[in-house]
């Protein structure tokens, strides 16, 4: 059974910064592409960040030039470093592969607001 366990989020002020951890257990994720997805209140679930077991990134345009992806395989966790935070940020944050979704884990909560 793969859990999945995000850490790092919190209440920041507009232009802040934040790194998030995603760590997996019950398995390892060298070969897989992974996400950082979140969900706002009232919204549907939706990737930001995407990046792939060659290290590759893609990114949403609504982070691109903020967010930064990156991955630890011999950690099996994924890091989202977050500069620039604006109001619209906050939402809760989740990561996940891009296909073959494990089960989501708790996520951690992200506010942007002074």
């Amino acid at each position: 059974q793969v859990q999945l366990v995000e850490s790092g989020g919190g209440l920041v002020q507009p232009g802040g910064s934040l790194r998030l951890s995603c760590a997996a257990s019950g398995t390892t994720f060298s070969s897989r592409a992974m996400g950082w997805y979140r969900q706002a209140p009232g919204k549907q679930r939706e990737l930001v960040a995407r990046i792939t077991g060659g290290g590759s990134t893609n990114y949403a345009a609504s982070v691109k030039g903020r967010f930064t992806i990156s991955r630890d395989n011999a950690k099996i966790t994924v890091y989202l470093q977050m500069n620039s935070l604006k109001p619209e940020d906050t939402a809760v944050y989740y990561c996940n592969r891009i296909t073959a979704l494990w089960d989501w884990g708790q996520g951690t909560q992200v506010t942007v607001s002074s």
